[in-house]
């Protein structure tokens, strides 16, 4: 029964030693596709298919012959809100800057606001396209804007923007934006009028991009590509590129995430589309929206209506949005445990405004829905520990019949009516709770340079107290004395001393390094995670103590 309170205690310890693979192994660099096996968003030809519609390899376009210069300098419309920034080039009619105001780039009050939309993004997102070039001169687009200021200020109404195009042949696309002051979502609407002579039969291609960090190690929450299609999420590594890159269906939105953040592309009518992802050898990552056949003869015009959404990936913003946006946010297996516990510490928070005494209150909540099963764990195990001297004694006799040796302890169990499994059932039950609560506290933008007090002044990132100017091995930098992890690692130690001693002298040895293992894992947790895993520790000894104390 030793071996299987071993495996237990393993099973509980899963989720360290998970991240650990995660922080301090190193990953795979991300492949690339190279030029030859990657299409440009410009050059590449979706044929129409019967629904869901394929996106096939790409063919050659039409040769072009694009100016050495636009015909005139293109505007830069900067459209201020009192929650974010945008900049569109009239180059393209294209995002070329965004900045939310609401968020900074590090916990310095000092710091420059949130920039979403990189430099080696900028004249990517948004960018029109058609799958097999159709417009003769789109691609090097410069619009014209219907705004008579460069510098709009928005605080109450809603304001339109109308970005237009002409070609030679006589056809005219038109990008509409409309922003509203009080949200973060936008509108936009891409209308075409073909005004030649020659139908047009293509696709249009909507793009999103981002700039990816070459060889990141992806961390324990999800980051990248995804869309929800045919009412299923999809969450897309960006590894896996070179395998699948193509997907089609019923399209709710398509976004590219990061931990914290979120860039996303609505389409208002959910029809058979598709997407389309690259990793450019820059390591620009686009998601790009390639929309059903349309076909829009001589004379005729054509519209698709989207929502736009360039902002933090909160429960409370994404529930607001359309086209079920908050399945954005998916906590993993126990999601439907991590969302309760969310809502619940922002609930807490709403009260006492404070993130840090949030976890801690939500930790003791959850400790005492568990608190019978607790209870129940911690007598078994105390009665385990008054057994050990007659299970020494045994051993002393048998030690050498391992047999013998089983069958007189499940002896000693039935005679003195203890379940050896006592002990660990509970602690079992307890898991998903556990997994639950560290995906939720990892990736809760709530946290995100929350402070809690003294030199804790973001839950997010590692507790730090003093800043050292040297190295510390196996801790990521800034390099200080991590304060809470080092209690957390004594309240293990504490708490192993408490619980009954393991028969077997390897497993025991190897039982009395596993708080100094996972304190080293816990260094470059965010101080959040450690909070929870320190106040769940201190209150586990106090039952535990208690418990002992009564069945003494």
């Amino acid at each position: 029964m030793e071996h299987v309170r071993l495996l237990i205690a393993i099973a509980l310890s899963f989720l360290v030693f998970f991240v650990w693979q995660l922080f301090f192994v190193d990953q795979q660099a991300i492949q690339q596709q190279t030029a030859s096996s990657t299409p440009d968003a410009g050059s590449s030809a979706i044929q129409p298919q019967t629904p869901p519609i394929a996106l096939p390899a790409p063919v050659a376009a039409a040769p072009q012959a694009a100016p050495s210069q636009p015909a005139r300098n293109a505007r830069i419309i900067k459209i201020d809100t009192p929650l974010y920034t945008v900049s569109i080039s009239e180059n393209g009619a294209v995002f070329d800057s965004f900045i939310l105001k609401d968020y900074r780039k590090t916990v310095n009050p000092d710091s420059p606001q949130f920039q979403m939309i990189s430099d080696t993004v900028g004249g990517k997102n948004l960018k029109l396209s058609m799958t097999a070039n159709s417009i003769e001169g789109l691609n090097q687009a410069v619009f014209t804007a219907s705004a008579d200021r460069d510098h709009i200020s928005l605080t109450d109404q809603p304001q339109q923007i109308v970005f237009s195009w002409r070609n030679a042949a006589g056809i005219q696309v038109d990008k509409i934006f409309a922003f509203d002051p009080k949200t973060y979502l936008i509108q936009m609407s891409v209308r075409l009028a073909n005004g030649s002579a020659t139908a047009i039969d293509d696709q249009w291609v909507v793009a999103l991009a981002h700039q990816e960090q070459a060889g990141k190690s992806r961390a324990y929450g999800f980051e990248g590509p995804s869309a929800l299609i045919n009412g299923k999420l999809e969450q897309i590594n960006v590894k896996d590129l070179d395998e699948k890159n193509v997907y089609t269906g019923k399209i709710n939105w398509l976004a590219i995430q990061t931990r914290y953040f979120m860039s996303a592309i609505l389409p208002e009518s959910q029809v058979d589309a598709g997407i389309r992802l690259n990793l450019s050898t820059a390591d620009v990552l686009s998601n790009d929206y390639v929309s059903e056949t349309m076909s829009v003869a001589g004379g005729a015009q054509s519209e698709m209506k989207f929502h736009l959404f360039f902002g933090p990936k909160s429960m409370r913003i994404l529930s607001a949005m359309p086209n079920q946006l908050e399945k954005a946010v998916n906590f993993g297996m126990f999601d439907i445990l991590a969302k309760p516990c969310l809502w619940l510490m922002n609930f807490i928070y709403g009260f006492i405004p404070n993130y840090g005494i949030a976890i801690i209150l939500l930790t003791i909540l959850i400790k005492l829905i568990f608190w019978p099963l607790g209870n129940k764990s911690y007598k078994s195990m105390s009665e385990m520990k008054k057994l050990q001297p007659l299970i020494k004694d045994l051993k002393d006799k048998y030690g050498s019949d391992k047999r013998k040796m089983n069958e007189e302890t499940m002896k000693l169990y039935r005679t003195y009516k203890v379940n050896p499994m006592g002990g660990c059932l509970p602690m079992v039950v307890q898991i998903p709770v556990f997994f639950a609560l560290y995906r939720m506290l990892y990736e809760a933008i709530e946290l995100r340079h929350a402070p809690f007090f003294g030199w804790i002044n973001d839950l997010s990132a590692p507790d730090r107290l003093f800043h050292f100017s040297f190295s510390i091995p196996m801790m990521e930098p800034p390099y200080g004395i991590p304060v809470l992890t080092i209690i957390m690692g004594a309240t293990m130690f504490l708490q192993q001393k408490m619980s009954p001693p393991m028969g077997d002298a390897t497993q025991a040895k190897m039982m009395m390094f596993m708080p100094i293992i996972f304190t080293v894992i816990f260094i470059n947790f965010s101080s959040g995670l450690v909070l929870y895993w320190l106040v769940n520790n201190v209150l586990s000894i106090s039952q535990q103590y208690y418990v002992q104390k009564k069945t003494a």
